[in-house]
């Protein structure tokens, strides 16, 4: 049974996953007025429905300051604009606002240093306020999150991110968000062009190695393993999957390049992981076409490199795509259905395992030897 294990083992990396909190995707309106105890200091501003239940009012005048006031629902947690030089969290600074669990209103500079909970600083980052007084306030289900900002020359296309958290804040530590967006808003028309971020792209990425490296790879050397008795159909299926499998994973690969190019992404561990998987696979392809006759000297060789070679495949493989999900910020979809994924494969190989060893005992005689 210990042959099993080189498969069976990269189904040992299933991670914790836990369910997020339903978002309602309200679309936030203008329409609605602006609290009286913002109205002095925020009034005569413009006005533009940017995601979700999110309404961002600005206004900018000629000493370069800009006014802000973000609203959405809101019934605990927190909720955040960030400004960004490319688009990404890491490097950006955001203003988040919050009402703690005594009902204290709570505006805060944040220093997007990294993806952890620690790397996330209060009263640090690049934004200027110059002692502007900020305010939270909630009215009728809605945070408005109101803060001033001085900048060097007036705004015009600028690189923003929206983000909300269901957990309070303690200790000025923010729990990870539930929702997040990026988009290029133009704040001398208040229209936004859409992410600058390739979620898309990463989407993509993500999706096609899943599939290919994660599902298809795994079922082809379940068939080669365990469907010998098929022959010759096993064997054209296990070559038809796996060089299926290697497409769409190369194909993930090449995605993966490419979104390294666009975002420059720091994931040493992750792409050398790739590189490796990558690698190995096309080895075995290599393999595939150098096979030595049935008969031949060297094919017990061959069959020793051809299946320790796979099994260490679909484990690094497996490793990289939980790696993936983690540095990519992926939801919790996705981590549950790679996790459950995982499950069925390790379950399907302990059971036809079982199944091959019971079988091979009934069939060895007693004073047989190995």
């Amino acid at each position: 049974m210990a042959r099993a294990f080189g498969v069976g083992a990269a189904m040992l990396v299933v991670v914790s996953a836990f369910f997020a909190p339903a978002v309602t995707a309200q679309t936030g309106s203008c329409d609605d007025p602006l609290p009286t105890e913002l109205v002095g200091n925020y009034s005569g501003m413009a006005c533009s429905p940017v995601w979700n239940n999110f309404v961002l009012r600005y206004a900018q005048d000629g000493d370069n300051v800009l006014r802000v006031v973000l609203s959405a629902m809101y019934s605990s947690g927190w909720v955040g604009m960030a400004f960004s030089k490319d688009g990404l969290m890491v490097g950006s600074s955001a203003m988040v606002g919050w009402v703690g669990k005594k009902g204290q209103a709570h505006v805060k500079q944040f220093a997007l240093n990294g993806k952890a909970p620690s790397m996330v600083v209060a009263d640090r980052g690049f934004l200027v306020s110059n002692g502007h007084a900020h305010t939270v306030l909630v009215k009728q289900a809605k945070i408005y999150l109101a803060f001033q900002l001085n900048f060097d020359s007036q705004l015009k296309k600028q690189q923003v991110l929206f983000a909300f958290g269901s957990a309070i804040p303690v200790n000025d530590r923010l729990a990870e968000h539930q929702g997040k967006t990026s988009m290029t808003f133009d704040f001398t028309t208040g229209s936004s062009s859409g992410s600058s971020f390739p979620s898309g792209l990463k989407r993509t990425h993500g999706a096609l190695n899943l599939f290919a490296w994660g599902v298809l790879l795994p079922i082809g050397a379940i068939i080669a393993r365990y469907c010998r008795g098929w022959d010759p159909l096993w064997f054209y299926l296990h070559g038809g999957i796996q060089f299926v499998g290697f497409i769409l994973g190369l194909a993930g690969v090449v995605a993966g390049v490419s979104l390294y190019g666009k975002i420059q992404a720091d994931v040493p561990a992750h792409r050398g992981l790739g590189i490796f998987v990558l690698v190995l696979g096309i080895l075995q392809i290599l393999a595939f076409f150098l096979r030595p006759n049935k008969d031949s000297k060297y094919r017990k060789y061959w069959n020793w490199y051809h299946h320790w070679v796979g099994r260490l495949v679909l484990f690094f493989a497996a490793v990289n795509i939980v790696l993936g999900i983690k540095v990519g910020g992926a939801g919790n979809s996705w981590k549950i259905g790679y996790g459950f994924n995982l499950a069925i494969l390790l379950i399907t190989i302990i059971t036809l395992e079982v199944l091959v060893w019971t079988r091979w005992k009934n069939n060895s005689g007693p004073t047989t030897t190995y």
